[in-house]
């Protein structure tokens, strides 16, 4: 079946859906974007997506053709056009057409929206059942990580990085302290018990998932500590994993080449990704 596409208002079969060669995101990286997870053809934690898409465009300056009630209806249109039950939702907003230059075009210039889908079984994951296998590597990113930016290359540069070192993954690490994955977040379980991931900063992203499994951590009485960890405090822990829109929970079992949890996934961390699945599932929209 060929993917219905949405492009500033218009839907177009994937063949179609063209973007000029001067728009700012092909140009110059200007814009930002949002994944949403489709489970069961409803939108699971929207709300938490459509507030830091606001965040994202307000902090560089960029407005939304969409309101509120506009934003849903197309990522509800664009479920039902594609007869979706799992995957994901990739939103992209840019500042539009203009002619190339450093400085940003006049005020009005119409921004560019797009959002597709890619089918996923986002419950059947091989890697929650067994874990994954991460590298440390040094996190050379911009400044403004709380954006979510379509500035991706030193991501993906790590990522490949990690895996010709045989890992699945990158941990960044900034100032002797882990900062995230690639594109997820890093969280350890100490020996104790005390689920340990980075406070919110300009250093990562605000993931909507880290908040989901932050929540559900407090209601089923699990300790948590948001600070800054050190690569040596990650391969001590008991366990490890990470959480992102559409993989929800995933262990870690070995960091750079070290065995987390006798290279098993933990108790604790299966038990967050039921406790995930079951409640975000039962919300979904």
């Amino acid at each position: 079946m060929t993917r219905i596409i949405y492009i500033n208002g218009e839907w177009l079969p994937e063949s179609e859906a063209k973007v000029s060669v001067f728009d700012r995101g092909f140009l110059m990286a200007d814009g930002i974007y949002e994944v949403t997870c489709v489970l069961d053809g409803k939108l699971v934690d929207y709300a938490g997506h459509a507030a830091r898409l606001q965040r994202s465009a307000r902090e560089l300056g960029m407005v939304l053709p969409l309101d509120e009630d506009g934003l849903l209806a197309v990522h509800r249109e664009i479920v039902a056009r594609n007869g979706m039950d799992q995957g994901m939702i990739y939103l992209q907003l840019t500042r539009g057409v203009a002619d190339r230059d450093f400085a940003y075009p006049p005020a009005g210039t119409p921004p560019t929206l797009v959002l597709f889908t890619q089918a996923k079984n986002v419950l059947e994951n091989r890697a929650a059942e067994e874990g994954i296998a991460v590298a440390l590597l040094p996190d050379l990113r911009w400044g403004r990580r709380d954006i979510k930016t379509i500035q991706l290359l030193y991501p993906c540069m790590a990522k490949m990085e990690a895996k010709e070192r045989g890992a699945d993954d990158a941990w960044l690490v900034e100032d002797g302290h882990v900062t995230e994955s690639s594109a997820a977040t890093s969280h350890i379980v100490t020996a104790d018990d005390v689920l340990v991931t980075r406070d919110l900063s300009h250093a990562l992203l605000p993931g909507i998932t880290r908040a989901s499994v932050l929540e559900l951590a407090a209601e089923h009485g699990i300790r948590v500590e948001e600070r800054p960890f050190t690569p040596a405090e990650a391969v001590a822990a008991r366990e490890a994993f990470i959480t992102s829109a559409t993989n929800f929970v995933v262990p870690v079992v070995r960091i750079d080449g070290a065995v987390i949890g006798g290279g098993k996934p933990g108790a604790l961390t299966r038990d967050l990704r039921r406790y995930y699945i079951e409640t975000r599932r039962a919300a979904a929209i």
